[in-house]
């Protein structure tokens, strides 16, 4: 499960907010840039969900969820607690209605929570107003980014067309954080096999190529996986 940020408001102040005296272009360039400063998706997501709250007209509050088919949902960054209130979890659709939608459109706006979503957790949480974007849309997951308002119909076109834009840097900004992350996993890995397969050579005297079958074959009868095993070697050879 990714890591869960909450967001203090102080951090706020260090971010670009877009108004009349700041062209989009440029506000979106500088949220650009702090979005591809980070290092891993969580990270990015901190970012997406503070900037979102300083460049979209209107927004109040923000927050990412990760939308499952079945209807559950957990929310994996948010400004403060009152999105988690709104947002909800578990496998309730009926919580929030609007969430169903988001699998056929890559926007969905509620303009008046207590009209459209029948005094729900929106407005039980002082919220009438949200901006729901598509991040990511896979087969059985989507990655939400709404935003929220304690006005009614508080995103107007310009809004959604500001969303529209930002999402699609904080899309770039979030797969290419996912690949670094996957990268240095891969080459942490590949530095932990070699240390187990040197030590499987000095302990069994056998060259590197027999040592690596051997923790491959280890690894497929005791049905763990190669990295696992390997770092159980290590482990156990450093507290020795």
């Amino acid at each position: 499960m990714p890591k869960r940020f909450v967001v203090p408001a102080s951090d706020f102040s260090e971010l670009p907010h877009f108004s009349g005296n700041i062209e989009l272009a440029e506000a979106l360039t500088m949220a650009a840039r702090q979005l591809h400063d980070t290092d891993t998706p969580d990270k990015t997501m901190h970012a997406a969900v503070r900037l979102a709250v300083r460049l979209l007209p209107g927004a109040e509050h923000a927050g990412i969820s990760v939308v499952e088919r079945d209807g559950r949902r957990r929310t994996v960054a948010w400004t403060d607690e009152v999105v988690r209130t709104a947002e909800g979890s578990g496998a309730d659709r009926a919580q929030a209605p609007y969430w169903d939608r988001l699998w056929h459109a890559p926007v969905v706006r509620v303009a008046d929570s207590e009209q459209e979503d029948g005094g729900g957790p929106l407005a039980e949480a002082g919220l009438r107003s949200a901006l729901a974007l598509r991040l990511r849309a896979e087969k059985r997951r989507l990655t939400v980014l709404t935003a929220y308002a304690g006005k009614p119909r508080a995103f107007d076109p310009d809004a959604t067309r500001i969303g529209r834009l930002f999402t699609a840097h904080v899309s770039l900004a979030l797969d290419s954080a996912t690949v670094r992350e996957q990268l240095t996993e891969a080459m942490r890995t590949r530095d932990l096999i070699g240390q187990a397969t040197g030590i499987l050579m000095e302990r069994l005297d056998i060259d590197a190529a027999q040592a690596f079958d051997s923790l491959v074959r280890a690894s497929q009868r005791e049905n763990v996986k190669l990295r696992d095993l390997a770092r159980r070697i290590v482990d156990a050879k450093n507290a020795t």
